[in-house]
C-alpha cells in the first residue's frame, strides 16, 4: 500500500516505515504531524484518486530530525563589466519517518 502525499509544494509516493526528507516543518522532534493532502492511496491493487484530494485519507508521521542540506553556491556575474556576487544557501529540512496510512 502508497500514498502520493502533497507537503511543501510538492509531492512524494510514500508507504510506511519511509524515512522523507521534506521542507521543514514548525514541530518539534518526537512528535507526530498529520499530512491531509493525500492525492492518491493505492490497497491491494484498489486505485483511490482525489479531485484534487481524497477527503477521508491521511497520513501520519512522526518527526525525526530537522537540519540543513548541503550547501549550494548561487553566483552572479556580469561579463566585461567586473560584477561578480557570491552567495551560499543551505535549504532548512524536516526528516520524517511514515508510520500509517488512514484510507
Amino acid at each position: 500500500m502508497y500514498a502520493i502525499i502533497e507537503t511543501g509544494g510538492k509531492q512524494y509516493r510514500v508507504s510506511e516505515g519511509d524515512v522523507l526528507t521534506i521542507e521543514k516543518l514548525e514541530i518539534s522532534e518526537g512528535e507526530t504531524v498529520e499530512f491531509d493532502r493525500v492525492l492518491t492511496v493505492v490497497k491491494e491493487g484498489e486505485l483511490l484518486l482525489g479531485k484534487p484530494v481524497l477527503a477521508d485519507a491521511k497520513v501520519t508521521a512522526k518527526v525525526l530530525a530537522h537540519g540543513k542540506g548541503k550547501k549550494i553556491l548561487v553566483f552572479k556575474y556580469k561579463a566585461k563589466s567586473n560584477y561578480r556576487r557570491r552567495q551560499g544557501h543551505r535549504q532548512p529540512f524536516t526528516k520524517v519517518v511514515i508510520e500509517k496510512i488512514y484510507a
